[in-house]
């Protein structure tokens, strides 16, 4: 029963489908003029870009296929059809992938119209030489996938029919357009993410200083993406513009007015421009728009002859010419830089360049048209009539043909069209594998949904025959890079491209900065440039020692250059701003770099701490000897007068204060910085208070005299022994709270000397600091009062004028000091308070004015040093 009903089914099926074959008739529109087609169990459709028609579509009558003379042809662009042809003669050669199957292909021209386009495609989807779309009539084409298109508008035609049916597209040109649109639309990218190229042009830019640029769109929405997305980003990094042209979108003889006006007006911006470098994004058609430039300036048929500019060209762009531009100028090409996305070497393919012509080519409707217009012949069985050009004889060579034309080497686009077909076939292989459907026999190729590729394709990784890995990322854009090349023109007008760079993506977590490499020394420049690299700046770099100030209403990048102030400065080339130094460190006399600081401190080393050292030696040797001279001399009327243990006590306290001062001297240490203020304010303290007790031993001495004077009992040791004690008690009570509160401590001064970093004592509290040199001051000015009034006692051995001179080169020293102090800075500070040190106690001071006439006397004049000279009055 089973067999019965299945028998039965069977004829059904073969009746309802042999009726429909009957009924399926669509009337066809006008065929393709050129296609290429190879058969295969299986086949590749591919939707090539080699010509456009010139002549727009009129909606008065019925479109209808442009005639060949109405052709303009793209004659490099024929490399894209035998990249694919010897993909599939590859894989067909290969026993590894779809065994016992041959991979065909059926290549139509999208005429970069959107009509011819969308014909093509369905015409892709119909069953072979009937156009019969969405129905499945007679033998049917096993559609596997379309490769195409070239630009971003012939792609999004193309994909808006696949989507439809969810027929993987892979697309080998730069689309983005693609980008946002309808996310059912089913498309690979044979075409690595655009923003690694954009920022690799960005990083190109930064790396050559290039920031005052020009940049060329085409007035469409690519470059309206653009100007939205990229300019911003080069914004932001510090790239401004010069001005920003529009090129014309049309290719329409009907658009040549406009396309000249235009075009004159941006080429007269570029040359006037300042800027040197121009950034194109354009189709890949753009580079026949740029060679037109230099002849619309005047619409005349010889270049305008100006200065050169280095040209920064997208990988979607490649160096095509139309026919009628074989004999143009190429100066707006040499040296040009661009980007194109990564190729390799892949054995075989020259040589099989190499053996293409017509004679040996079947079902390769493009060749004759390639053929016609590449080498300016004909072939006398197309044409009628006389004819200008020469025959074809069909043995003419490809590697003859200028590399505008065509050239033997695969370009980037070719290599992403050979990879698309590996990818394809890759994917077939594989899920038929996993259906397990090859048992040894050919593939079940009936009811293929090509749906089901999608998930193999998204997964697919290989190795080319170049050996490099072939895959997609989450986004179905191809993981690859960017190779950044440079176009040269020799001489005889040959076509080279040297690869001088690279932006690749090693990983998904290398930055766009470490993925960009460059060999300046490879770069060959416009010739212009006289092969120095070019400078396009709006202002001239502000050299170290100089800060940028923009220039009030024009663009950031131009500005003048200011001098850095003072304490500030600038290192590198055009920085927005001064800075300061570390306090390590001081600037330059250029202010261009920083300088480290020298350690300082007055020192023994020095010839300052040097004199200042023999100085305080010397006065201290001088104090010793006064000293021994008094001792030896102790018994004799000048000693004894004026209390002889006052005056013992004084030299020693002149003999420490000088040898104080070489506490100054020396690297600042605990020890020091704690000794130097306190010691000296203790020690000098105690000599003034030995010149106060002298000085009212004097005045008492003179007043106990007088007959019926009750001073006689004041007249004694003790009152001089506390006067000293008690005066000097009071300052070592001053020290001894400074210390126990906010003692001295060693410290660094980085901002005094602009050239030194100073070592120093800290004084720790400022205020007890002035507290201890008030002390003394109010000590040495009380003294200098009394002795003031007592310095005309009739005494010869009277003291009081000695004293008062003594207490007045003090002040006067001191006095000074002040000042001086405030005024120095760093070591030298150091060397003025030494100074007024060893001035006020030495030969100027208390050691010079008080006992230099007594020792006078002593070694001099002995016979003045007897007791009738001590009791002898003079009025």
């Amino acid at each position: 029963m089973e067999v019965f009903v299945s028998l039965q089914l069977l004829l059904l099926y073969h009746k309802v489908f042999k009726a429909h074959i009957v009924k399926c008739s669509i009337r066809d529109l006008d065929p393709p003029i050129q296609e290429y087609h190879q058969s295969g169990d299986l086949f590749v459709g591919g939707i090539a870009s080699q010509s456009f028609n010139i002549n727009p579509i009129e909606f008065t009558e019925d479109p209808r296929f442009a005639l060949l003379d109405e052709l303009v042809i793209v004659p490099k662009n024929y490399q894209h059809m035998l990249a694919l042809e010897f993909a599939v003669k590859e894989i067909n050669e290969d026993p590894e992938i779809l065994p016992n199957v041959t991979l065909g292909f059926q290549i139509y021209d999208s005429y970069f119209s959107a009509k011819p386009t969308y014909h093509a495609t369905m015409q892709l989807m119909s069953t072979p030489k009937r156009f019969v779309p969405n129905f499945k009539c007679d033998v049917q084409n096993n559609l596997l996938a379309i490769i195409g298109g070239l630009d971003s508008e012939t792609s999004l035609d193309v994909a808006a029919m696949l989507g439809i049916y969810k027929i993987p597209q892979l697309l080998y040109g730069f689309a983005p357009l693609m980008k946002g649109t309808n996310p059912g639309l089913s498309f690979y990218q044979i075409y690595p993410n655009e923003a690694l190229q954009h920022a690799g042009i960005l990083s190109l830019l930064l790396h050559f200083r290039w920031t005052w640029i020009g940049v060329l769109l085409m007035d469409d929405d690519m470059g309206e993406s653009i100007v939205r997305t990229v300019l911003p980003l080069f914004s932001k990094h510090g790239i401004c513009f010069a001005f920003i042209g529009r090129g014309p979108k049309s290719v329409f003889l009907t658009g040549y007015q406009d396309m000249v006006q235009q075009g004159s007006k941006i080429y007269d911006k570029i040359m006037n421009s300042k800027a040197n470098v121009f950034v194109t994004f354009g189709h890949s058609y753009t580079m026949n728009y740029l060679r037109w430039l230099p002849y619309l300036s005047h619409w005349g048929s010889i270049p305008w002859k100006t200065k050169g500019k280095v040209w920064i060209l997208t990988a979607q762009m490649d160096f095509t010419s139309y026919i009628y531009q074989r004999t143009w100028d190429t100066d707006i090409i040499h040296g040009d830089l661009t980007f194109a996305i990564h190729s390799s070497h892949l054995p075989g393919f020259q040589k099989f360049v190499e053996n293409r012509s017509p004679s040996n080519t079947k079902g390769d409707g493009f060749i004759w048209n390639f053929w016609h217009f590449a080498f300016n012949c004909v072939f006398p069985n197309q044409v009628q009539g006389e004819v200008m050009e020469a025959n074809c004889t069909g043995q003419e060579k490809l590697e003859s043909l200028p590399g505008f034309f065509f050239e033997m080497s695969m370009t980037s686009h070719s290599y992403s069209i050979y990879n698309a077909v590996y990818a394809v076939a890759h994917a077939t292989h594989a899920m038929h594998q996993t259906k397990h459907r090859t048992l040894g026999k050919r593939l079940t190729l009936l009811d293929q949904n090509q749906w089901q590729l999608h998930h193999f394709l998204r997964n697919v990784a290989f190795n080319n025959s170049a050996g490099e890995k072939i895959s997609f990322n989450k986004n179905g854009e191809l993981i690859a890079g960017f190779d950044i090349e440079n176009w040269i023109i020799s001489s005889n007008q040959s076509f080279h491209r040297v690869k001088v760079g690279r932006m690749d993506l090693q990983d998904s977590h290398t930055r766009f900065e470490q993925a960009f490499t460059i060999n300046d020394q490879d770069i060959t420049w416009p010739l212009w440039f006289n092969q120095t690299q070019p400078s396009s700046v709006c202002s001239e770099n502000c050299h170290p020692g100089y800060s940028k100030r923009v220039k009030e209403g024009e663009p950031f990048c131009c500005y003048d250059c200011m001098a850095c102030p003072y304490g500030k400065i600038s290192a590198q080339k055009d920085l927005d701003d001064c800075y300061k130094c570390s306090d390590e460190k001081y600037p330059s006399e250029k202010k261009d770099w920083c300088i480290p600081k020298n350690i300082n401190f007055l020192s023994y080393e020095e010839p300052l701490g040097m004199s200042l050292a023999f100085f305080a030696l010397s006065f201290s040797l001088i104090t010793s000897l006064i000293l021994g001279i008094f001792k030896k001399f102790q018994s004799t009327p000048i000693v004894k007068a004026n209390n002889r243990s006052l005056t013992y006590i004084l030299l020693i306290s002149l003999l420490l204060c000088f040898l104080c001062a070489l506490l100054f001297i020396g690297r600042p240490d605990n020890v020091t910085c704690l000794l130097r203020q306190t010691a000296f304010g203790i020690i000098f303290s105690v000599a003034i208070s030995c010149v106060l007790a002298k000085t009212n031993t004097v005045v008492l001495a003179f007043m106990a005299t007088r007959p019926g004077s009750r001073m006689r009992k004041w007249v004694h040791r003790s009152l001089a022994n506390s006067t000293v004690f008690s005066c000097s008690l009071i300052q070592a009570g001053i020290c001894a709270f400074w210390l126990s509160i906010s003692p001295p401590f060693p410290d660094v001064d980085m901002h005094s000397v602009t050239e030194e970093i100073v070592l120093e004592c800290n004084e720790g509290s400022v205020t007890l600091f002035c507290c201890v040199l008030g002390y003394m001051g109010f000590l040495a000015l009380l003294s200098f009062t009394v002795a003031f009034f007592a310095r005309k006692l009739p005494d010869a051995f009277n003291e009081a004028k000695f004293i008062t001179f003594s207490m007045l080169v003090f002040c006067s020293v001191w006095l000074s000091f002040i000042p001086a102090y405030m005024s120095t800075k760093g070591k030298y500070m150091v060397a003025v308070e030494i100074f007024s040190i060893l001035a006020s106690t030495s030969g100027a001071g208390l050691l010079g004015c008080i006992f230099s006439p007594k020792c006078y006397i002593i070694l001099l004049r002995p016979e003045l040093n007897k007791k009738e000279q001590l009791m002898r009055r003079n009025y």
